[in-house]
């Protein structure tokens, strides 16, 4: 019987060695810290594995630890696999040398008579992230830390409107802006250090007329407003002073954005 699995891989611009270091090693500064990507995320300080077989996957605490795995395959530059502590699932990770880099290959599957409403095979998301923080590759970098705010946006196609919202607004992503073809169950852009998060519709529709706002502070209003124009961006209500200095306009799922020009003390401490 075939096991229910999802694969992904992907190419980072490391060889074997520094990639696999830099997925050990290193996976509290390149894990992205999303509202939903830890299992207790109220309290996670972050993630740590410990080397070799028998070395646990843990999410740390201020004073506690969960135990997400047990390493059963350590070769370092080629392998690793876990076997997860809060399923019935397990994890295995391949490095694989390339002419330009490493190719990461994960595969997370459930075990024979796993109970599949337990288990969720995320890691095919998760594994991305690894390739923006190998790029220019620097182990010193602190981590990414979410600020106290994130937004949450629905949409009939998350990917493209991350597409568009790059394009038009210049929103960066932490783990990359997904490709054209490229299909995710949901997509986190970022603005500095907060956090937007698209979402499929799922029957919520904003009502209309459109009754929220989402506001942005940037540090150059009127090149970001010339830029959203030229991208094609409704602008609902053009650059207005209001004790702040602002714009509004409209992306391609109806929302509606505030864009502000940032005070000084906001740029100094970018």
């Amino acid at each position: 019987m075939t096991r229910k699995s999802a694969f992904a891989a992907v190419e980072v611009s490391v060889d074997p060695a520094t990639a696999f270091r830099a997925f050990t090693e290193e996976i509290d500064r390149w894990w992205v810290p999303g509202p939903i990507n830890n299992w207790d995320t109220s309290g996670s300080l972050g993630k740590r594995i410990e080397p070799g077989v028998g070395g646990r996957i843990v999410e740390v605490y201020q004073d506690d630890a969960l135990e997400l795995g047990r390493i059963t395959v350590w070769e370092p530059g080629s392998r690793l696999v876990y076997r997860s502590s809060v399923d019935e699932s397990e994890v295995d990770i391949q490095f694989e040398a390339t002419g330009s880099g490493t190719r990461v290959s994960v595969e997370h599957y459930l075990l024979p008579g796993a109970d599949e409403t337990r288990a969720a095979l995320f890691w095919p998301n998760v594994i991305r992230w690894l390739v923006p923080w190998c790029e220019n590759h620097d182990p010193s970098r602190p981590p990414h830390r979410l600020a106290r705010v994130s937004v949450g946006l629905h949409y009939e196609d998350p990917p493209a409107a991350a597409r568009w919202l790059a394009r038009a607004f210049g929103f960066g992503s932490w783990d990359g802006i997904p490709t054209e073809g490229e299909q995710r169950s949901w997509v986190e852009l970022h603005m500095g250090d907060v956090a937007i998060i698209l979402s499929p519709l799922d029957g919520k529709r904003a009502p209309e007329p459109v009754s929220h706002t989402v506001w942005v502070y940037v540090d150059d209003l009127d090149a970001h407003h010339a830029h959203a124009v030229a991208a094609g961006a409704i602008i609902v209500e053009g650059i207005r002073q209001h004790g702040y200095r602002a714009y509004v306009a409209e992306d391609i799922g109806g929302h509606r954005w505030t864009f502000v020009q940032a005070s000084p003390s906001m740029r100094a401490g970018a």
